[in-house]
């Protein structure tokens, strides 16, 4: 791992309070130095809590009960490559972690009962009861398209699309609730696309509690229009062409 992040601030006009309640920090899940970014970003921001995409609620609450646990917490979660979110825990202090996954067998049940089901009776507060707009419910199909290498037919993306909307919800949820538990502010570790400003988790607490405060931050590889409060832009990490395989065949 480098020891260094060598990455680039680029400054997009003000939108969000650099003293933000919820602070959402995405990443390249497989790039040490966005990592390290949100490491750095950890260290001065000194959240109450920092909520993980990667850790159920059960194995947050191992994690955080007794920090000599959090690598084995994060075997059982079932995400691999810890010793490059390892910089993120280090940089923790004394903040409180929080899980926001949700079991896989209930997000696997999201594309038979649908989201706002699962979800319980917030949803309409999160918007999980209404039909996206045409222009994005169609963004996000190619997007989801694309993302699995167009491996999958087009006509399972739905589904994706939903599951992605109803994770977007449990995080902001998990983070409002740390919110009021903690205090602010609160960090989000989570993965670009659940970071990004215009349907991600800020997007989804935006519309639960239009009176908080976000900030979200995206480490990417390259400036791909996604949009975020801040950009930080790192080093591409070294990796195999993941539809390699698929395409070759």
């Amino acid at each position: 791992m480098r020891l260094t992040a060598l990455f680039l601030s680029l400054a997009l006009p003000a939108m969000a309070d650099p003293a933000a309640e919820i602070v959402i920090l995405g990443e390249v899940h497989d790039n040490p130095d966005a990592h390290l970014g949100q490491a750095a970003e950890l260290r001065e921001l000194r959240p109450t809590a920092v909520v993980f995409e990667m850790l159920t609620a059960a194995e947050a609450a191992r994690a955080d009960a007794d920090r000599s646990q959090i690598a084995a917490a994060w075997e059982a979660s079932g995400w691999d490559d810890f010793p490059i979110y390892e910089p993120i825990f280090e940089a923790l202090g004394t903040a409180r972690i929080v899980g926001a996954a949700a079991p896989r067998e209930t997000v696997r049940s999201v594309y038979t009962d649908g989201a706002a089901a699962l979800f319980g009776a917030d949803a309409a507060r999160f918007g999980l009861d209404a039909d996206l707009p045409e222009d994005q419910y169609a963004t996000r199909l190619q997007l989801q398209y694309e993302a699995h290498c167009e491996s999958m037919p087009l006509e399972m993306m739905p589904g994706m699309v939903a599951v992605q909307r109803y994770r977007d919800a449990v995080f902001a949820r998990a983070a409002l609730e740390a919110l009021e538990t903690y205090g602010p502010p609160v960090a989000v570790i989570a993965g670009n696309g659940h970071a990004r400003t215009d349907w991600g988790v800020p997007a989804m607490i935006a519309l639960a509690a239009p009176e908080v405060t976000t900030r979200a931050i995206g480490f990417v590889e390259t400036d791909s229009g996604m949009p975020f409060d801040e950009i930080r832009i790192v080093p591409p990490a070294d990796r195999d062409d993941p539809c390699a395989t698929l395409t070759a065949n």
